[in-house]
């Protein structure tokens, strides 16, 4: 073995591990909690910058992982090793499309070095942890084709891998992005379990119910064949004492409209528990029935416990789109503080039957804005106000209530929006303090429905995505604020503080304060009594008073963070805490970077690094030497024409800057497999304009 590859299996053996973070929520539950108290409510206003890495390209929604004194990161250009105390670079894994929100790291054993495990595209790709390689033995030379068995009748269905599998023992644990769009047909959301070794497939769990299994009969006849969506794009988090990985599951297709899908489509839209080991339904919660809102389950179920009346129930939470949180015995599948159904709207769209009925927990009450009233119509600035008064009048626009579905004629305003509410970022738990935290934006959404061939299409003057906003400045048209960090009394159900999260900064110019920002992304909370989140589309990374809701530091970043933190305590002693500053993208922009910042305190105590680390920093400077180093790419300036206006329109409105895709380099292959991800994640292209798209970006941006 190299003496180079010696010094990392070295650096990645239980013997140099501390306190790390060596999964996207810390434990396989995702309670988001660190024990660290270094740094903590007294002294947190001194962090300042300890190190940055960047990547080779922006773009990315990832939680690095730090395991036995090596951090591993994905980038959309590759997966990276680093030093988790210096930034240094160890390795790195060219390789793209990367998975965008992360991997998952493997221990190993019985003579098997330690694994990364991460979407490429529609692969799953394993590494060997200690090399960068791709791991030997597992699939075709480290990369296992997640489409096999999953295309039905469709070859060309889109799929992609892009939030981190789930680890149980030695099995790993995929879901998908298939598309939950238009059109109605395409690749299966299946689950399946793999062989961590081999990457030979153990089991499969049928997302949308086949014929002769349970749930069959909320699907029409055939009404299952080839349906896409009811996937799990968002996060998987395991109860690894129990055996037990839970499933949040986005909406059948399409998204919009299901004329063709009626009854409650089991298993879209479901919290699913199922047996690690084999894959079996243990129980299921559907927390929207038949969804014709794009209320898709994303967030990781955070699994904690809580103590009531002399006794402690294993729960399981799930911060939903629609604002709400639900909690359940994460064995029994029962509510923990009561659900009911409540009598929601009929739809006016012919053929469409929407649900009579949507659960709703008793408490906590609503997280987020899911009502609305012409008093809450923006007024605190002259200029904003005028322009949210006449996007309300001149699209004819009436309120809907929760759950109500679009009409034919004039447009409905309802609350929340397809970004939520509550999103992917999840939610963080101290369970010293027994608190939930979870960050929540309020922002509306509007439209109606229009026939489109056999099928019918949610559409406005925005265009299918029509945010209650100003689209120039996206600063929303309802009264502040936008953006709230909330924190829960597990064990009572009930809110315990709410603070403002975030800022508008052309209106704080205008003197309007308080306003909070929308957000994507989470928090993490500490022994500290500390509150990690950035999230906002303000640039700022923030720590709160996690009994109080203060804010008690706050430092601008060169892009906002739509992404959760980490932290860790280092070799040399010291706690860092470190976020991807990635901007441009997320649907809320702010700003474009590829930036990995850490933060530590200056004057905290420091030991010397090991010599076998500072050894392995020198031995991966002398073999990258000649070689081109990381760094931020320029972005490139799109030549005019058609295809131009195509990109433009597909990945620059409501998505992400178009400096996302202008910064990138790839082959043809890649850029077929980088647009197919986009028109599976809500891009308004035809088959015809995604081949345009990609002939262009191969020969304007090609590697």
């Amino acid at each position: 073995m190299p003496r180079y590859a010696l010094l990392l299996v070295l650096l990645g053996t239980p013997g140099f591990a501390q306190t790390d973070w060596p999964n996207f929520g810390n434990d396989p539950g995702a309670m988001r909690y660190s024990p660290l108290r270094q740094i903590d409510r007294g002294n947190v206003a001194r962090l300042s910058p300890a190190w940055t890495f960047r990547t080779g390209k922006p773009g990315s929604e990832a939680v690095p992982v730090v395991v036995n004194g090596v951090m591993y990161l994905t980038a959309p250009d590759g997966i990276y090793a680093l030093v988790p105390e210096t930034g240094d670079l160890l390795w790195k894994y060219a390789a793209s499309p990367v998975a965008l929100r992360g991997l998952t790291w493997w221990p190993g054993g019985a003579g098997t070095h330690p694994r990364v495990f991460a979407g490429n595209g529609p692969y799953l790709l394993a590494l060997d942890a200690t090399t960068g390689k791709p791991a030997p033995g597992f699939g075709d030379e480290g990369r296992v084709d997640l489409k096999k068995g999953v295309l039905g009748d469709l070859p060309d269905a889109r799929f992609a891998l892009e939030s981190p599998p789930a680890v149980f023992g030695d099995i790993v644990i995929t879901g998908s992005s298939n598309g939950e769009g238009r059109p109605t047909k395409g690749a299966y959301g299946d689950i399946r379990g793999w062989d961590a070794r081999t990457g030979r497939l153990l089991w499969t769990f049928h997302t949308v119910a086949r014929p002769g299994e349970e749930g069959a009969d909320t699907w029409p006849k055939d009404g299952w064949k080839n349906r896409s969506g009811t996937n799990t794009w968002g996060f998987f988090t395991v109860d690894v004492a129990r055996g037990i990985v839970y499933v949040p599951l986005g909406c059948p297709t399409s998204d919009f409209w299901g004329a063709d899908r009626a009854g409650d489509g089991l298993y879209g839209n479901s919290l699913v528990a199922l047996d690690a080991r084999a894959g079996k339904k243990l129980w299921h919660r559907q927390l929207v029935h038949h969804d014709l809102w794009d209320y898709d389950l994303a967030a990781p179920p955070a699994l904690f416990d809580i103590r009531r009346g002399g006794k402690t129930i294993p729960a399981v939470a799930e911060i939903t789109k629609m604002g709400l949180l639900f909690v359940f015995d994460r064995v029994t599948g029962e509510p923990v503080y009561g659900i009911e159904e409540r009598p929601v709207p009929p739809s006016a769209v012919p053929g469409e039957a929407a649900s009579k009925t949507q659960p709703f927990p008793l408490k906590p009450a609503p997280l987020a804005r899911d009502t609305f009233r012409m008093e809450d119509l923006y007024n605190r600035s002259p200029e904003h106000a005028r322009f949210c008064r006449e996007l309300f009048a001149d699209n004819h626009m009436t309120i809907g209530a929760p759950y109500t579905p679009l009409p034919v004629d004039g447009n409905v305003l309802e609350f929340p929006s397809t970004l939520g509410g509550g999103n992917w970022g999840g939610v963080s738990v101290d369970p010293v303090a027994e608190r939930l935290f979870v960050n929540v934006m309020n922002i509306g959404q509007w439209g109606h429905m229009e026939k489109r061939g056999e099928e019918w299409v949610r559409t406005s003057a925005y265009g299918p995505y029509a945010r209650f906003w100003d689209r120039e400045s996206r600063i929303p048209c309802q009264n502040p604020p936008f953006g709230e960090l909330v924190a829960v009394d597990l064990a009572t159900g009930d809110i315990a503080w709410r603070s403002v999260l975030g800022t508008v900064d052309a209106l704080e110019a205008r003197v309007v304060h308080d306003t909070g920002a929308l957000n994507l992304g989470g928090s993490i909370a500490t022994a500290g009594g500390l509150v990690f989140i950035a999230a906002t589309n303000d640039s700022r990374f923030r720590a709160f008073d996690s009994g109080t809701g203060k804010v008690l530091w706050e430092t601008k970043l060169e892009a906002s963070g739509h992404t959760s933190p980490l932290t860790w305590l280092g070799r040399d002693g010291r706690q860092y805490v470190a976020l991807m500053a990635q901007g441009g993208g997320a649907f809320l922009g702010g700003g474009l970077s590829n930036a990995l910042v850490a933060y530590a305190l200056p004057d905290a105590p420091r030991k010397p690094l090991p010599a076998e680390v500072t050894t392995a920093i020198a031995a991966a400077r002398t073999a990258r030497r000649g070689t081109p180093q990381v760094g931020a790419y320029t972005p490139a300036t799109l030549p005019q024409s058609d295809a131009r206006t195509l990109v433009e329109k597909a990945c620059g409105s409501g998505c992400h800057a178009v400096e996302v895709v202008t910064s990138q380099r790839m082959s043809a292959a890649d850029w077929n497999a980088t647009v197919a991800a986009m028109v599976a994640r809500g891009a308004e292209l035809s088959d015809a304009q995604a081949k345009t798209v990609v002939e262009y970006l191969a020969k304007t941006l090609g590697r």
